[in-house]
């Protein structure tokens, strides 16, 4: 996650049951959790990034190509952006269910403004336990999903079809000789694009999680760097890796010196469990399995339009 600012995120607990409305109210597309999840939240009002029971992550990034539907007269239910990460989470245990459902258009989304001002046009990936992947972008108002196993890797601008048209130039040239060094987020698809490949291919949990953690501090940006009027181009705040085998994800502050993870396989999320919380905002030198360390807590309300 790359950002111009701190977006003041902690660990929270949700429990299958937790009845949603998309964040839009009386308008918003109805749904209650089937899974229960381990997400990552952005200024306490939207979920960016997570895992859930079953091993289904899901990944919210900045796109700033991305065009919402926009006809007045589509009365289709409404999901703020800020839940639609939480939407996938709650309602999917393969890539296969959630691209099938998606691709029905049940509900419309709808942009919201970040609490610095930034419109909050966005991406969204998704993978499973399985090795599938699938990205969902939109499109001049149009949904497009990008699915299949091939599709490992995903950035900022540009559109996903022009990042893969970019790596195929890539791909020529032997990647150990030259791969291109810059900030901006094609060059960063290309880097992470050989290298997730190249490096040790280990069944070890240990050795795998390593070996991606070592890809995505190759592909981030150094903290204190931005690009002016770019928000996506900016340092680095967090990472994440996704054990979706075994159930265990990783979360690294780029202020603190250590790692935290949180074991799924050892949560309750049996209905009526509640909703707890990990806060990490302020509190920089957490570190280790932090899995019992979650409170109750109240859940968030994720933003909507002004």
């Amino acid at each position: 996650m790359d950002w111009l600012e701190d977006m003041q995120t902690n660990l929270w607990i949700f429990p299958r049951g937790m009845k949603h409305d998309g964040g839009m109210g009386e308008k918003g597309f109805k749904w209650t959790s089937r899974y229960g999840s381990v997400v990552a939240s952005v200024y306490e009002a939207g979920t960016a990034d997570g895992m859930n029971e079953r091993g289904l992550v899901a990944n919210l990034l900045f796109l700033v190509e991305s065009e919402y539907p926009g006809d007045p007269g589509d009365n289709r239910p409404q999901v703020s952006i800020s839940a639609w990460t939480q939407y996938m989470l709650d309602n999917f245990g393969t890539v296969q269910e959630a691209v099938a459902e998606l691709r029905k258009e049940a509900f419309r989304p709808v942009m919201v403004v970040a609490p610095n001002g930034v419109e909050g046009k966005i991406h969204l990936s998704i993978s499973d336990a399985s090795g599938d992947s699938a990205i969902f972008e939109y499109i001049k108002g149009k949904l497009i999903i990008h699915h299949g196993r091939q599709y490992q890797v995903m950035t900022n601008s540009p559109t996903y079809d022009k990042q893969l048209a970019l790596n195929e130039y890539w791909k020529q040239i032997e990647g150990t000789v030259m791969l291109p060094g810059a900030n901006r987020a094609a060059d960063r698809f290309a880097r992470a694009s050989f290298y997730i490949n190249a490096v040790e291919q280990s069944g070890d949990p240990r050795a795998a999680a390593a070996a991606v953690f070592s890809v995505m501090r190759n592909v981030s940006v150094p903290r204190g760097i931005s690009t002016p009027g770019q928000p996506n181009i900016s340092s680095t705040i967090w990472r994440t890796v996704a054990d979706q085998k075994n159930k265990v994800y990783f979360f690294e502050d780029t202020l603190s010196p250590s790692l935290v993870w949180v074991r799924l396989n050892q949560i309750d999320f049996n209905e009526g469990s509640g909703v707890r919380k990990l806060t990490l905002h302020g509190n920089p030198g957490l570190g280790g399995d932090q899995t019992a360390n979650f409170k109750k807590a109240e859940r968030f309300k994720f933003l909507a339009p002004h």
